[in-house]
């Protein structure tokens, strides 16, 4: 069982997203802002944060790179799952810090899947 930060503003893939991590085991905390889950995460340091990047004010690509930046949280996992899917903004997920990048929705042996290599290997 991991704890896992969610910070995605949609109560609709929070609850999705929630459901299935607890299946699977996993304690969830959501944020509804990159600002809020930065908070959150200083304050938790959870296993894993999933990471969505259309957010209200800062958005997901700013949030990962503080949290990529912070020496309190930069050796924190983060995984995107965005419905932005062009490979540039992959590329752009991941030069600021993610460790992957999942396009919404994903399936959900290949979130967990992700997510398990992530708590195993921390990359």
């Amino acid at each position: 069982m991991a704890r896992i930060l969610l910070i995605e503003d949609s109560p609709t893939d929070t609850a999705v997203l929630t459901r299935l991590l607890q299946r699977h085991g996993h304690e969830v905390v959501a944020s509804g802002s990159a600002e809020d889950g930065i908070e959150v995460c200083r304050r938790m340091l959870p296993d894993v944060v999933l990471m969505d990047v259309v957010l209200p004010g800062m958005n997901g690509f700013q949030a990962t790179r503080a949290l990529s930046r912070d020496n309190l949280t930069r050796d924190i996992p983060v995984l995107i799952v965005s419905t932005k899917g062009m490979d540039t903004d992959r590329a752009w997920g991941l030069r600021q810090g993610a460790k992957d990048y999942i396009v919404k929705p994903p399936s959900e042996e290949a979130l967990i899947a992700r997510i398990d290599q992530l708590l195993e290997t921390g990359a």
